[in-house]
């Protein structure tokens, strides 16, 4: 029979080091996360304004992570195509969301979707929010939302409103406006905000709830008349253009956002670290004064603040919706 032999302390010490790298090295050990690059996925085509934000926070992403975060645009469906493939993704934080309005109000809109909204998704951050914008052409007989009011109630069903869409932020803008002003007001769908912007200049049609981003050029260039911002309060990139609960629509209030989902199952520490990756990111005095010259009010926190504002947008908008007749059949 053999016996151990005594080790001193300081030898040890040394074979318990030398036990730590070996653990360090062991298969099924893992570095901090990230390790390798990032996707997040845009479920619009490139160039537009949720285009360039996510670009925007790729790179202030890229900086803090140490880990490059690639965009990757996968449009169509109304955002299901792209949203989709978050939720089928692996859950291990290498990709990612950046949701819109659409992710609020699609359950309401589509009578089936391939995969649960409130189930399928880990919050991650909301990142900011953003009005749309009450114009019409200058040309037009009202100057302000209590004219348009008053005209809409002289002519009911003469007035029109335009849309880049059935189901979009600009035809659901109308719809609640319609209802909470209880006036009476034809929806004219169009592809894209292009083609109706330019009928609403033209005067083919009266009004129009437009971005920010697509009309602030415009407006400055005389082409169109901007009446109210539909956000609760004034913009601070806009501050004399008036909300449009004070101008005698009470309780009305429509944002455009942005927020990022993982899908769900993401560890923890994961959603920890990106979340503090994407505070840093808006913080950056780059990312702020661009996209608060878009109109972006920067409202980022932690993830339990995305769930809590889209659930409650989600239960908002499914009532307007459904009052509107306009969810799918």
């Amino acid at each position: 029979m053999t016996f151990p032999l005594p080790i001193s302390r300081r030898g040890a010490a040394a074979l318990a080091a030398c036990l730590a790298l070996l653990g360090l090295a062991a298969p099924g050990a893992h570095a901090a996360f990230p390790e390798r690059p990032i996707r997040l996925i845009v479920p619009f085509p490139p160039g537009g304004g949720t285009d360039l934000v996510a670009r925007q926070l790729a790179e202030g992403m890229t900086q803090n992570l140490g880990q490059t975060v690639v965009v990757e645009n996968r449009g169509g469906g109304s955002t299901i195509i792209g949203t989709e493939a978050v939720a089928k993704a692996q859950p291990d934080g290498y990709t990612l969301l950046l949701a819109t309005f659409a992710h609020a109000v699609n359950p309401a809109l589509h009578k089936k979707l391939p995969y649960a909204t409130f189930d399928a998704f880990a919050p991650v951050a909301l990142i900011g929010r953003s009005p749309n914008v009450l114009v019409v052409s200058p040309k037009a007989p009202f100057k302000t939302v209590q004219e348009l009011l008053a005209y809409a109630r002289a002519h009911p069903g003469k007035l029109t409103f335009g849309s880049y869409g059935n189901g979009t932020s600009a035809h659901l803008a109308g719809e609640m406006f319609k209802s909470l002003a209880h006036v009476n007001m034809v929806h004219v769908p169009y592809r894209g905000s292009g083609p109706a912007l330019t009928d609403l200049m033209g005067g083919q049609i009266d009004t129009m709830f437009s971005t920010v981003s697509s009309v602030a050029q415009l407006v400055k260039n005389g082409q169109l008349r901007a009446l109210a911002v539909t956000s609760a309060q004034r913009s601070p990139s806009h501050p004399d253009w008036p909300t449009v609960a004070e101008s005698g629509v009470p309780g009305y209030v429509v944002e455009s956002w942005y927020g990022v989902y993982a899908p769900a199952g993401t560890p923890p520490d994961a959603i920890t670290r990106l979340n503090a990756a994407l505070k840093a990111a808006v913080q950056a005095p780059g990312f702020r004064r661009n996209v608060e010259e878009e109109g972006l009010a920067i409202d980022v926190g932690d993830p339990q603040q995305l769930d809590s504002f889209v659930r409650a947008e989600a239960q908002r908008w499914d009532k307007i919706i459904k009052d509107a007749g306009i969810a799918e059949q």
